[in-house]
């Protein structure tokens, strides 16, 4: 489904990607992890055309998406809920949704019954939901557009556990019905229990890849590339 091939990202000068290259196939929850500054989120925006990438290439169901606009990019079909979740603080909940509506199984009906507190909050402003609400609302905002993948930038980062729980509940789901995922997150357990496959990133190259299986059982993988 996504074929990403040695993909080279830089910022001016400052090159952070030097030849990544991993893929997600179709219906398969895949991360992406590693400490901070190892470039997951630069990947995740090359992918997007937010930083377009310096050398390599993107494919998406098969067709090049290398150096789209964002715009073309999403409605390629690949969705993102953003790292720091960056919903519109001035419009209602029910407004941040219908913004990036497109046609599809997901509708508004939908998304208030996948999350319930939205629609009990669906008159409120962005920026008077709490932190979990706020990451619901990215969430349901990006399926909104009905994406055939779906990107999380730091899924859970900074949120009480029994909302990371309501979220990763919620990735579950989503899996369950076959819509393929990418996850940024550091929730190694949580990550394990749904993801089909590991990407670990260092120093903007991958370092290792496998399963959730050998990821929980070696950890001298989890000691080096992810300081647990």
């Amino acid at each position: 489904m996504l074929e990403v091939r040695d993909l080279e990202t830089s910022y001016g000068r400052s090159q952070v990607l030097f030849g990544v290259s991993f893929e997600i196939q179709a219906g398969e929850v895949a991360t992406l992890l590693g400490r901070n500054g190892m470039g997951k989120t630069t990947t995740v925006r090359s992918i997007m055309g937010l930083t377009p990438p310096g050398a390599g290439s993107i494919a998406f169901m098969g067709k090049p998406i290398t150096g789209f606009a964002s715009y073309r990019i999403a409605q390629a079909g690949i969705g993102l809920v953003p790292e720091g979740r960056q919903v519109f603080p001035n419009l209602t909940v029910r407004e941040n949704l219908v913004a990036t509506a497109r046609g599809g199984p997901w509708s508004l009906d939908r998304i208030f019954s996948f999350f319930p507190n939205l629609k009990d909050r669906q008159r409120h402003y962005g920026n008077q939901l709490s932190g979990g609400e706020q990451q619901m609302l990215a969430i349901g905002r990006a399926l909104m557009t009905n994406p055939r993948l779906l990107i999380l930038d730091e899924a859970t980062e900074g949120l009480a556990p029994l909302v990371r729980h309501e979220i990763y509940r919620s990735i579950e789901l989503l899996k369950a019905e076959g819509l393929s995922l990418l996850v940024i997150d550091k929730d190694l357990k949580a990550l394990a229990r749904v993801a089909d496959r590991h990407y670990i990133l260092e120093k903007g190259r991958v370092a290792w890849v496998g399963d959730s299986r050998e990821l929980s059982q070696n950890q001298d993988i989890q000691h080096r590339y992810l300081g647990v």
